[in-house]
């Protein structure tokens, strides 16, 4: 098979491939090294790339194990390279923080431990924002990553090395992870699709496993069905996370079609005026609202009723509140002090002049807001939103200052629209928009039921099959 029918192929179709013997795990290995080689250099999403002679040999033992019959599990063969949050044993773990510049990865973390076991080789890691703070990939490390459809605009963030190696196919399909919008985002600006999960659903190890988090675990790919094969593999119970979902995830991995004749969807939008939007944005967003309708899908106009200013209110204590909890070593720390961005410090600062009784009352307005959307959703079972307030924007712009008018009072004011969809805990799943006026991406976001992970995959499923933005508007070079 040519090198760039390998590339081609989405994960479940790789998967396939490989395990029927139609190509090998060299091959792939060899396709997709080349693409890198290639394409890469423009836009920065991989780092810390390994010996080229090393992954051959890892793809050529690979091999041997399928002669022997003894495939390693649904990933075997396949190319990753992991966000790089976290570690992978013997690759750089730097975070994007050049107080961890040199620093390389002893042990593995659940997630990446779950995608050796299942036969994946791992080509590097996968460029973030310092920390993973900002909805824009650049750091002090790595530098910055460019966008699949223009290297001269931002690739998005915190998953933006992952979601724009995707988009360019020089990865099959990545992991990633949201707090804000970072797995909603770059599929926005890099015209794919991003899972951001329901707590629980995919474990990790934290200081506190009692405390339910912001962020999540999930996955970037080019449709559905290949993040279910992603999700496969990397949900589920562990005992090291006690609050992590018993269920099986292999059910993931199994057909997504599903009929959705008269179901009903709201269209949130600006929620009544509130959100601002870059021009096109926010009217593209409702152009495919017509996909859904497509399939069967009654789409209506609405929003929960709810004070939105508080809603964001209640997020940056809780934001603070966790950061500060995470970054305070180094805060404290002069040397460290000084090697922090300054939307790092800011954060930190902000979670340390906390109490307790701020902390709870967030937490007491979040589950207020769970509450009103799980009402809601008696009527609606799916909320759609837009991804993002902006389309892609310059590379070396930190964050997007204004927008539509307004100024913007914080770096990831922004990304307002993803915060409804972080603080009900909801599963969210990106799917492409389409192009606004100026020829750039954007996505909208599907809500689904708590623990719905699979039903936001089958509602995508049936609204890729119906639009196909994917494959019809490839990135330039891809």
């Amino acid at each position: 098979m040519a090198s760039d029918a390998i590339t081609d192929l989405g994960a479940v179709a790789l998967a396939a491939a490989i395990g029927s013997g139609q190509v090998s795990c060299a091959e792939v290995m060899r396709a997709y090294l080349d693409r890198i080689e290639r394409l890469n250099p423009r836009v920065n999403a991989i780092v810390g790339l390994q010996d080229r002679a090393g992954l051959l040999r890892q793809a050529e033992a690979r091999d041997a194990q399928l002669a022997r019959g003894e495939p390693a599990g649904p990933l075997h063969g396949f190319p990753l390279a992991v966000k790089d949050l976290d570690p992978v044993r013997g690759l750089p773990f730097t975070q994007g923080s050049p107080i961890f510049r040199d620093r390389v990865a002893e042990t593995d973390s659940i997630m990446v431990a779950r995608l050796r076991a299942a036969g994946a080789i791992f080509v590097g890691k996968t460029n973030v924002p310092e920390f993973g703070l900002g909805s824009h990939s650049f750091n002090p490390v790595h530098g910055a990553t460019g966008n699949a459809y223009d290297p001269a605009l931002s690739g998005g963030g915190s998953s933006g090395g992952a979601a724009v190696a995707v988009a360019l196919r020089l990865l099959p399909v990545a992991d990633g992870s949201d707090h804000a919008g970072s797995l909603r985002n770059p599929p926005a600006f890099n015209n794919l699709y991003g899972l951001r999960t329901s707590y629980g659903r995919i474990p990790a190890e934290s200081p506190d496993v009692f405390t339910p988090s912001l962020g999540v675990l999930g996955a970037v790919g080019r449709s559905p069905a290949d993040i279910g094969l992603m999700l496969s593999v990397i949900a589920g119970y562990d005992p090291r996370a006690p609050l992590s979902n018993r269920e099986d995830p292999a059910a993931f991995a199994a057909p997504l079609e599903r009929d959705f004749t008269g179901t009903r969807i709201a269209w949130m939008g600006d929620l009544g005026g509130h959100l601002p939007f870059e021009a096109g944005v926010l009217e593209t967003g409702e152009a495919a609202l017509d996909t859904f309708r497509a399939i069967g899908c009654t789409v209506e106009a609405a929003y929960p009723a709810f004070d939105y200013a508080a809603l964001w209110r209640d997020w940056l204590t809780l934001r603070a509140w966790t950061v500060a909890a995470s970054l305070r070593p180094f805060y404290e720390n002069p040397w460290t002090r000084a090697q922090l961005k300054p939307e790092a410090a800011w954060e930190v600062e902000r979670g340390l002049a906390l109490g307790a009784e701020a902390v709870t009352r967030a937490q007491e307005g979040r589950t207020r807001w769970y509450r009103t959307v799980r009402d809601f959703m008696e009527t609606y079972p799916f909320l759609v939103a837009p991804c993002a307030q902006v389309f892609p924007f310059p590379i070396g712009q930190r964050w997007p200052d204004r927008v539509g008018g307004r100024p913007m009072d914080t770096y990831h004011r922004w990304m307002e629209t993803v915060i409804p969809g972080t603080m009900s805990g909801l599963p969210a799943l990106a799917v492409p928009a389409g192009f606004g006026p100026g020829g750039l991406p954007t996505a909208i976001q599907i809500v689904g039921p708590n623990h719905g992970e699979r039903a936001c995959l089958e509602l995508g499923a049936a609204y890729d099959a119906a639009s196909g933005w994917v494959e019809r508007c490839r990135p330039p070079e891809a």
